[in-house]
This record gives structure tokens, sequence and C-alpha cells, in this order.
């Protein structure tokens, strides 16, 4: 049986942050579909257990424009919304978030904090987008 790995998000009007953290993760692969499915698959821990994901998001994006990294400790992902509109939450359907599931605080912004439209002073703890991978 697979386990799900911790999945924090955060979001801004045209982007949606998401990061899967399992780390030391081993043949991770993420795959993304227009219509908003996001799935992600690894191995990771002492014995090597079966991770899996199956996000579906609460709207459409742009996978062409979306970015990826495969980081040691996580996965960090920009995902271009295909509308440039606020989600009222991540999934699509009623309920509750998973568990796993979790508001990243640390780039979370308020819908009327948004002025500027972009990634603001959001601390992205020096990543070099040089090396992110679509």
């Amino acid at each position: 049986m697979s386990r799900h790995p911790e999945v924090k998000w955060a979001q801004r009007k045209d982007k949606v942050f998401l990061t899967v953290l399992l780390p030391d993760a081993k043949d991770a692969n993420v795959n993304l579909e227009p219509d908003g499915i996001f799935t992600f698959t690894a191995k990771g821990g002492a014995e090597n257990h079966a991770y899996e994901l199956k996000l579906e998001l609460f709207d459409k994006v742009i996978v062409e424009e979306s970015k990826i990294n495969y980081g040691v400790r996580n996965v960090f992902c920009i995902l271009e919304k295909a509308e440039k509109v606020w989600w009222k939450k991540l999934l699509r359907g009623e309920g509750k978030l998973p568990h796993y599931v979790k508001v990243d605080w640390d780039k979370w912004v308020d819908e009327d904090e948004d002025d500027n439209g972009g990634l603001g002073d959001l601390d992205l703890g020096g990543m070099d987008f040089s090396t992110l991978v679509s």
C-alpha cells in the first residue's frame, strides 16, 4: 500500500505554490494535466516505501508555463493558473483537505495583500530558478 507525502500549498492570483515534502526521494515523478490533475510518485525512507499523491486542483492550469524543481528535501512546484483569479480552495469537490495537505504559511499572502501580483517578497531560500524544469 502506498503512503501519502506531506504537501504544503499557497496561492497568488495567477499561480499556486505546491511543495511535496519527501526528503531523499528516489525516482520522484510529477505529472500535471491542463484540467488540474496533479500526480506525484516516488520512493522514500529507509525501507524505500512507495509514495503516491493525486490532487484534483480547483481549476485548470497552464502546464507549459508551470515550473517544477526536484530538490533533495522536497519537490517545489509553481503552477500557473489558466484563469488569473483567486481560488476559494485548493481542491475541487466538497469537504476538508486531506490530513496530509496543509497551508504553507511561509508563502501565504491574503488576497487583499497581493497588490504586486507576482512573487512579491516571497523567500524561496536561494532557489536557483535557472534549474527549474518545465
